[in-house]
């Protein structure tokens, strides 16, 4: 079942323009230079129920206004969505009781109360039975290591704790779709990896929707069972991370441990070193060229263990935003099913 549809989504803003200066003021005041900026554009994907979906693109892409029109908040400029069956700018409470939007510099927790304060006005606000939300309030706090939190004044928090009690404020009413973007913006690696950890739990757990924007691969590849990625308002792929770099990386790594480590320079004819340490080499090698070069290595040198894996999806990512891919992009994305 569809959890999320969303068919050619677009959001314009409009804005003015005036030239600099007094002269350009005085004569804005009398006509003003309207100009058009597409966020989105046409941007159509479906995410079923239950899956959790990296949602990638630079700054500026449309990942956050996206959210936004999913959620509720803003309306579009044209275009469909559906989430759980209903419009989401109609702002039906029976939609808005099954969905929850996290953003990573925002806060919905009051800063001078403690966490549970707010809890308490959450649960009124959704209608929690008491012992349903005290079961639910534990259990959560337990999953992400905040029980002796729960009554500290947020404003007293770490960045870290704060965006805890954040994820529990917004799961206390069980949403069937969670909007996640930015949640680990900003925290120390620990507190990157107990959220990640948390997520990944929580998602198997309670089978709920997550639609995950990042700038950290870590996030994406620690959750996200598929990948969407936008770029200038719009959609230029929707597959695995597999299939992400197996379509547009044009490398390959080899990765080689020798019983007895050759000069550098005798490797480099193969490919790019990657890195040289010890007995142990790695080497970015082009993908056509893999079978002969581990064919030839193994011929030439002492070789004690072979593999060959893909080249990092976060290189794949970057190589794509900066227009060094294997394949034209926009070919790519027509092959998306």
């Amino acid at each position: 079942m569809l959890a999320i549809e969303v068919q050619n989504l677009t959001k314009t803003y409009l804005s003015h323009k005036r030239a600099p200066g007094v002269k350009g003021a005085i004569v804005s005041l009398f006509k003003r230079e309207k100009h058009e900026v597409e966020a989105v554009r046409d941007v159509s994907f479906t995410v079923e129920e239950g899956e959790l979906v990296g949602f990638l693109g630079p700054n500026g892409a449309g990942k956050t206004t996206t959210l936004k029109m999913l959620s509720g908040i803003i309306f579009p400029t044209h275009g469909k969505a559906t989430v759980l069956g209903h419009v989401p700018w109609e702002r039906k409470q029976a939609m808005q009781r099954q969905i929850a939007l996290v953003m990573g510099q925002k806060m919905q927790l009051w800063w001078d109360l403690p966490a549970y304060e707010s809890y308490l006005l959450l649960k009124a606000l959704y209608e929690v039975p008491d012992d349903l939300f005290e079961k639910r309030l534990h259990s959560l706090a337990e999953m992400l290591g905040i029980e002796k939190l729960l009554n500290t004044q947020v404003r007293r928090l770490s960045l870290g704790e704060r965006m805890k009690c954040e994820l529990l404020a917004a799961l206390i009413h069980s949403p069937r779709v969670l909007f996640l973007d930015e949640p680990t913006l900003g925290l120390d690696l620990v507190s990157q990896k107990r959220i990640r950890e948390f997520l990944k739990e929580y998602n198997e757990r309670e089978k709920t929707t997550i639609l995950l924007t990042s700038h950290y691969m870590q996030d994406v590849r620690a959750l996200a069972q598929r990948v969407l990625i936008i770029d200038h308002g719009q959609v230029i792929f929707d597959d695995t991370l597999r299939a992400l770099s197996d379509r547009f990386s044009a490398s390959k790594l080899l990765k080689l441990r020798f019983d007895e480590l050759p000069d550098r320079n005798s490797l480099e004819r193969y490919g790019q070193v990657m890195s040289y340490e010890g007995l142990e080499v790695s080497l970015e090698v082009p993908r056509e060229q893999v079978s002969r070069v581990a064919a030839d290595v193994l011929n030439r040198f002492s070789v004690a263990d072979i593999t060959i894996d893909e080249v990092d999806v976060e290189e794949v990512i970057r190589d794509i935003f900066a227009g060094n891919t294997a394949q034209p992009i926009a070919a790519a994305a027509s092959e998306t099913p």
